[in-house]
């Protein structure tokens, strides 16, 4: 997502007691959004029977949790960790609302809808728009950033904020096999890890998705069905000063970039393969790759492997040192297996090689609410970055208990708990860096819980 030109550096009894009142917290906030929801879940019916009646579908999810960091870092920030980074305290990750009109995805009559989604929490700051820079990718210089979502409120919080990650018009086109054509703003169609708490299976994320590749796309795309087990990916992406990640619709329209993949599936369904990359350039024209690939096996019906590696190239970047080009890539896997109809567990282990200290920021946050002046709106902590290799390694479970403690109340049917053990470890290329409160390493004890509605 959002690379950077330069760098800066500049009683164990209450600390346990402190974390217990924060994880009670969750609890309490997650019943007093649920409470709210539920006491306008009888008007909210009446529209959504409304809309339903014409197509439209009217939805969303709510997404909360802690983080307890063993490091009990000075900051309040888990080092390179993003989305779940502030320690040892609650999160409204995300309070995400959706208007969407689906289309088919097959037959013999056209189809026309789209998709508008509001995205609350701190998590927002690592979903807008930031395809343009605070600072030139290759001279350094200050950027007029696009409006689209960056602005809209809750600067003053440091941590909350809005964003439009997605908004576009879609048609079902009955040609062939059936195309199906979206324009606007939507997700990235690469990768595995996505950025709706719903979709996955972890409460952190990978640095592979935060820094290896990009979350959403402004322009056209095309999904093709060429047979029952092959299907492809095109798009023209525009709005982006970096190689047509995270464009938005106000700024470098003239700068146009592509998109292809690839998708194989299995007779029996249970294995598949997306290979696919994206094309662009900078604002000042240097080109700017990568490519994804994700191979998923059901090994049995009840355990789920995924393999996902990325790799990525950006020409004559303004590195700290000096102008040169950029390299990173990363493997990272995820092992699931379903205990119960209601609980899973999983693990998932990653490197990410960031080779010229361009991708990875501890802490992020402070570099991505960064204006053209240097100044940042998150806060005045110092963030770092180096030449580095880091390894990730997260064990986790998925518990969905609205059967088996009898929860019948309709707003906590679909609740997940997801508690999370995660550790980091970054290791210096050709020199000693330590981005965790000082350290080479921490660990990480996480809970959170997703309503979906």
């Amino acid at each position: 997502m959002k690379p950077m030109n330069k760098r800066s550096c500049s009683g164990p009894v209450s600390r346990y007691a402190k974390v217990m009142v924060a994880w009670v917290t969750i609890a309490l906030r997650l019943a007093l959004l649920s409470i709210i929801l539920g006491s306008s879940m009888a008007h909210a019916n009446t529209l959504a029977s409304l809309l339903k009646d014409s197509g439209m579908e009217v939805g969303g999810w709510m997404n909360g949790g802690i983080t307890y960091n063993a490091n009990n870092p000075s900051d309040g920030y888990n080092g390179t960790v993003t989305f779940a980074d502030r320690a040892n305290e609650f999160q409204l990750n995300q309070f995400n609302l959706f208007l969407q009109r689906a289309v088919p995805s097959e037959g013999s009559e056209w189809g026309v809808g789209g998709r508008f989604d509001f995205f609350f929490g701190t998590d927002a700051i690592y979903t807008q728009a930031f395809g343009i820079s605070a600072f030139d990718e290759n001279t350094g210089e200050p950027s007029h950033r696009g409006n689209w979502d960056l602005n809209i409120c809750c600067k003053s919080t440091r941590t909350y904020g809005i964003a439009l990650p997605q908004a576009y018009l879609e048609a079902y086109v009955p040609v062939g096999n059936g195309l199906n054509v979206k324009a606007g703003h939507f997700y990235t169609p690469l990768g595995y890890e996505t950025v709706p708490a719903p979709d996955n299976f972890f409460y952190t994320h990978a640095y592979i998705l935060n820094s290896g590749e990009p979350f959403t796309h402004t322009g056209l795309m095309g999904n093709y069905t060429i047979n029952a087990n092959w299907s492809a990916i095109a798009a023209a992406t525009t709005g982006s000063a970096t190689g047509g990640w995270d464009g938005g619709f106000d700024k470098q329209l003239d700068n146009w970039g592509g998109l292809a993949s690839v998708i194989w599936t299995s007779n029996d369904k249970r294995t598949s393969a997306n290979i696919g990359g994206t094309y662009g350039e900078t604002a000042t024209n240097q080109p700017w790759l990568m490519y994804s690939v994700v191979l998923q096996h059901r090994i049995t019906p009840k355990t789920h492997l995924v393999v996902h590696h990325t790799h990525g190239w950006a020409a004559k970047i303004f590195l700290a040192d000096k102008i040169g080009n950029a390299e990173w890539y990363s493997v990272n896997t995820h092992l699931t297996y379903d205990l119960f109809r209601d609980l899973s567990i999983g693990i998932r282990a990653e490197r990410f090689n960031d080779r010229n200290g361009w991708r990875v920021f501890s802490p992020y946050r402070i570099l991505s609410a960064l204006n053209n002046k240097g100044v940042s709106f998150a806060g005045s902590e110092p963030f770092i970055s180096a030449p580095a290799n880091y390894y990730q390694v997260t064990l986790g479970m998925n518990w969905k208990p609205a059967k088996r403690l009898k929860m019948d109340w309709k707003p906590v049917r679909k609740l997940n708990v997801r508690p999370n053990i995660r550790y980091d470890l970054a290791e210096g290329i050709d020199e000693e860096f330590r981005p965790f409160n000082g350290r080479k390493d921490q660990f990480l004890f996480s809970l959170d819980a997703t309503i979906p509605f």
